[in-house]
């Protein structure tokens, strides 16, 4: 990606009186590379997690949604592992910073006929005849009261035997293993170069933004929606992802 430099995330490494609320704006977009590798443990397992996926699952002549693709990591691994499915790759992010450098990246690598760029909330979107839906760490930034009825309009968007994987950060209903995991982030965080400063006016700026929720949560949401088949396929810490098929 010659036109999109790997910047190190520095965003709150200065004390700030008033830490303002979390936005995908162009400062984010020019970090998240750097950001999401140090946040999120086990993120490039993931997105390899998500092309064995969409191979085993893309099917010809149909759709591939990455909803909420950021600079698309996620969308460049379905992108990879298609192989002669004709199948269409659709990234939505409704952050325009996020949606015009993913389509940059994208147009570097790949035919424009193979993939489209939508900026818009992924609440708004019309979905049809997917095969592959990808939620990384998207739904958590969505209003609770509003979740299900996401789940359940991808769950009709699905055909038979297309699957739907969903990553997030999650809560324990422990109290203390709640806390364990928290404190284990913190640390594996400043394992990553971060500052307890950094650590803390970043917990403050995602607070009432970011709002995960269980494991039991997540896998109840899904099989109340229609999935037949809804499991965790991946943990590292506090962070999870989970699949679910159509029968």
């Amino acid at each position: 990606m010659s036109d999109h430099i790997a910047y190190s995330d520095k965003l709150f490494a200065d004390y700030q009186q008033k830490v303002q609320k979390f936005q995908f704006d162009d400062k984010v977009a020019r970090v998240f590379p750097d950001m999401i590798k140090r946040s999120v443990p086990g993120y490039e397992n993931i997105i390899t997690l998500i092309g064995l996926f969409a191979q085993a699952h893309a099917t010809s002549n149909t759709n591939c949604y990455d909803l909420g693709c950021s600079l698309g990591a996620s969308t460049m691994a379905i992108l990879e592992n298609l192989g002669n499915t004709n199948c269409r790759v659709i990234g939505v992010d409704n952050s325009e910073a996020m949606g015009s450098q993913c389509a940059k990246n994208l147009r570097e690598i790949y035919p424009t006929e193979k993939y489209q760029i939508i900026c818009d909330d992924i609440e708004n979107i019309s979905l049809n005849n997917a095969s592959v839906v990808v939620l990384n760490f998207t739904l958590q930034f969505i209003p609770k009261s509003r979740r299900d009825k996401l789940i359940k309009h991808i769950y009709q968007a699905i055909v038979p035997g297309g699957v739907l994987i969903l990553s997030e950060k999650i809560c324990f209903s422990n109290a203390l293993k709640n806390h364990l995991f928290t404190e284990l982030h913190y640390g594996f965080k400043k394992t990553q170069g971060y500052s307890d400063l950094e650590i803390s006016q970043k917990r403050s700026a995602l607070e009432n933004t970011l709002i995960p929720e269980s494991s039991e949560s997540h896998l109840n949401r899904l099989k109340l929606a229609g999935f037949s088949d809804a499991d965790l396929c991946f943990q590292c810490l506090n962070f999870a992802s989970f699949f679910a098929i159509k029968s």
